[in-house]
């Protein structure tokens, strides 16, 4: 095999060795010192790449898919600020424990502090967001340095899917020339004289191999007490809760605990709902509850709820937080016991020790009769507002689908008014640090995963931040259906006391912006529809489901009448369900 020059040559075994260790697409954002990366990326039939045209989309369209799949899609940059716009993916990749591998090119050291164009200092560039970090050797047909490099990549990797999963920076210096321009660096000979270090092995350069850690026979015991004894058990599914349904199941039926489970944790739909009590409506009941648990079970993130936040604070309860990586996902600082413990073994060292549970009939009998009388409620609504959206977007989504919600009011909707049902649905978002931005480019990149259809629900302030990424629909080949919930303008400080302060809310905080968004429809050929009612809503929705290409389902709401709504109904569901 013949490589054009060192550059080809640095750039093929670092796509080779992705390849190698499961990675099977890649994000890419053009530029001209990342060519030998670039190149090697559309040589490989390995490898599908997805071209973007901004950095920060491309970033958060491999954060999309690396969260739907828990496999990295590396991105790729030039060297500069195009890396800078990578940060907030690599940020919320950081807090949301998602697997990603940043590639940024770089000048040679030689043209560091030199003022050569083009050339910052991209040393550490992410801070401590990354789980690790390292500047590439510069390319030469060297069979140590190729080794070394197979053995970065394999290790990047696997650091960026292990126990605490989380983006990896490697910073690759390049030196022209950067296309695959013929010279005499990479010889026949060396080749043959070093096939592992050229070719690597059949599978990973470096197999690593993670362990996951598991509750000791001591406090397996001491936990499995506790929760057998308890009369008033709940188990918390928060997001990213990393249980399959079937565990959840077996844990819900041997403690006889109700499970209360955040739309993107992975249990408020699937199968497993008609076998067990997975509550969903608690975001508007809870508070009306005057009985706590006194046992907790909690997995995953922090609760998008925050009544169900304030009812976990409230509770005199033990609260057991079961994390992976030895996290801390409880801000309220009110959990009792922190187990480093991988959750399925977990679970399986808890209900092989449980032999029965005391839970009280009366317990468990309260939360399915306040399921029942609060959904029963919101499908007698016949209001428009926002809540009534996510409502029907949940109850008429595919089965199966991919739902992505964006953070603000859509994700808060979500939790409220999303039903649960015993359909495949992969609800997602962005909520390890929980900003608007790449909201659009993380829901394509989710999308772009099979061939499930994919319905993204978004604020119109998300929706303008990331327009760029609109054109990931066309390059990128991804279908959906796009529901723009536009109140203009930040509707979610309605729930804030600087409500009452205006001035000045309504220009600094609630930001009406008075868009009008349909030419984006045209700029990205895209359908675009938009409605003002429930009923003209479902009408668009369902046509879109059954329709190929990308609709975008503009829905027209006033925020501030919205959110009285919600206010009212809140109140009304709690009369009904008061103890």
């Amino acid at each position: 095999m013949r490589f054009a020059n060192r550059n080809t040559l640095w750039g093929s075994v670092i796509a080779d060795e992705l390849e190698k260790t499961g990675v099977r697409a890649v994000s890419l954002a053009p530029g001209s010192r990342c060519t030998p990366l670039t190149v090697a990326f559309a040589d490989h039939e390995g490898l599908e790449p997805y071209s973007h045209l901004d950095e920060r989309s491309a970033a958060f369209f491999a954060l999309g898919r690396a969260k739907h799949t828990g496999i990295p899609s590396p991105v790729v940059c030039t060297s500069g600020t195009a890396a800078a716009n990578f940060h907030p993916a690599v940020i919320e990749a950081d807090e949301a424990r998602v697997p990603m591998v940043v590639l940024t090119a770089d000048r040679p050291r030689v043209l560091h502090d030199s003022g050569a164009n083009q050339t910052v200092d991209q040393e550490r560039l992410y801070g401590d967001a990354v789980r690790a970090y390292r500047t590439l050797p510069e390319p030469a047909a060297d069979g140590r340095k190729l080794r070394s490099l197979r053995t970065a990549i394999a290790r990047a990797v696997a650091t960026a899917t292990g126990t605490n999963p989380g983006p990896v920076h490697l910073n690759v210096p390049f030196e022209k020339p950067l296309e695959p321009v013929p010279t005499d660096d990479v010889s026949d000979e060396f080749v043959a004289d070093h096939p592992l270090a050229v070719f690597g092995r059949e599978g990973p350069f470096v197999d690593v191999t993670s362990a996951t850690p598991a509750p000791d026979a001591r406090n397996g015991r001491a936990l499995a007490d506790a929760i057998e004894t308890a009369q008033r058990g709940l188990i918390i599914a928060g997001p990213e809760s990393d249980l399959s349904g079937e565990t959840m199941v077996n844990l819900s039926e041997t403690t006889g605990f109700p499970v209360l489970a955040d739309p993107l944790s992975g249990h408020r739909f699937g199968e497993h709902v008609d076998r067990v009590s997975v509550c969903g409506g608690y975001d508007s009941y809870l508070d009306a509850f005057e009985t706590h648990p006194d046992v907790v079970v909690r997995f995953g993130f922090s609760p998008t709820s925050k009544t169900l936040r304030q009812y976990l604070q409230a509770a005199p309860a033990r609260q057991i937080v079961v994390d992976p990586a030895g996290g801390w996902p409880e801000a309220s600082f009110t959990a009792n016991d922190l187990l480093t413990a991988d959750p399925e073994r977990f679970v399986e060292a808890i209900t092989d020790r449980i032999s029965r549970t005391e839970t009280e009939q009366a317990w468990r009998d309260r939360f399915c009769r306040a399921e029942a009388r609060y959904w029963s409620c919101i499908e007698a609504e016949t209001t428009d507002f926002e809540g009534g959206v996510l409502y029907d977007v949940t109850a008429l989504a595919p089965d199966p689908s991919t739902l992505f919600v964006s953070n603000s009011m859509p994700v808060r909707d979500l939790d409220r008014f999303g039903k649960p049902r015993p359909a495949a649905i992969t609800a997602l978002g962005n909520r390890g640090a929980s900003g608007i931005d790449g909201i659009t480019s993380s829901a394509l990149g989710a999308g772009s995963v099979g061939s499930d259809p994919l319905v993204l629900v978004t604020g119109d302030l998300a929706y303008y931040h990331d327009m760029n990424g609109l054109l990931a629909v066309a390059r990128c080949g991804v279908d959906a259906t796009i529901v723009l919930v536009n109140n203009d303008g930040g509707g979610i400080f309605h729930r804030l006391p600087i409500e009452e302060y205006d001035p000045p809310f309504t220009e600094l905080f609630n930001t009406p912006h008075g868009l009008d968004f349909e030419p984006t429809g045209e700029l990205y050929s895209l359908e675009f529809e938009r409605v003002d009612s429930r009923t003209a809503f479902r009408e668009e929705y369902q046509k879109s489901l059954e329709s190929n290409g990308t609709q975008v389902i503009e829905v027209l709401v006033d925020g501030e009448e919205s959110h009285r709504h919600r206010e009212t109904l809140h109140e009304r569901v709690k009369e009904q369900i008061e103890e």
